[in-house]
């Protein structure tokens, strides 16, 4: 079974995208999803990179045009629940260790679903952790059990080793896919991830 690794972190809307169409994907080529989360703003740190709109925001038309890729993007694919965040952009350092946390209690699946609806398509401000716990437990998660282990020393920890080891990999930004050690950067480049699992079978 060829396996396919998603470096992931709730703040990018494109990991949002990416992961909606995912299943398809892993449906065609059987391949096994593991998510690795890490924190994006720490990524950008270590690699020197900066948000789209920061380090494209002065070039005329560049970023109207991201935006109309992702309203393609949204279109073929049908996700017509996504909406931009409010309050982008959201600092997921809580998001991120929450995500660890969701899987030491082995309900890191349903984690993701709800963050990513509150966040792409509720337009929560996520960073507050009122606005989190309310979400997470409408979401029927345990909020209280995830806001405590995003406390703890290794829940942290294990969050800078992921980032770190993301970027020793070649990682700078998300979505980035790993199949083997080829890399891949952005949703656009989901059909070559595809390819490459099937290679791999």
């Amino acid at each position: 079974m060829p396996q396919l690794e998603f470096i992931f972190d709730f703040g990018s809307p494109n990991a949002y995208y990416a992961y909606k169409v995912l299943p398809d994907i892993l449906a065609r080529t059987g391949a096994e999803l593991t998510i690795q989360p890490v924190l994006l703003g720490g990524l950008f740190k270590i690699t020197g990179n900066q948000p789209p709109m920061v380090a494209f925001g002065s070039v005329k038309g560049k970023m109207d045009y991201e935006m109309l890729e992702n309203r393609r993007f949204a279109e073929k694919h049908q996700l017509n629940d996504f909406r931009f965040n409010a309050h982008f952009p959201v600092n997921t350092i809580g998001l991120m260790r929450g995500l660890l946390a969701a899987r030491e209690l082995g309900c890191e699946t349903q984690y993701i679903d709800v963050v990513l609806s509150a966040m792409w398509e509720q337009s929560l401000k996520m960073d507050d952790p009122e606005v989190m716990a309310a979400a997470l437990t409408d979401g029927g998660l345990d909020a209280a059990a995830i806001m405590a282990l995003i406390q703890t020393d290794p829940v942290k920890e294990t969050l800078k080793a992921n980032t770190q080891a993301a970027a020793d990999r070649g990682a700078f930004g998300i979505p980035t896919f790993f199949v083997g050690d080829e890399m891949f950067f952005g949703k656009d480049r989901l059909g070559q991830v595809e390819e490459e699992l099937l290679r791999a079978q």
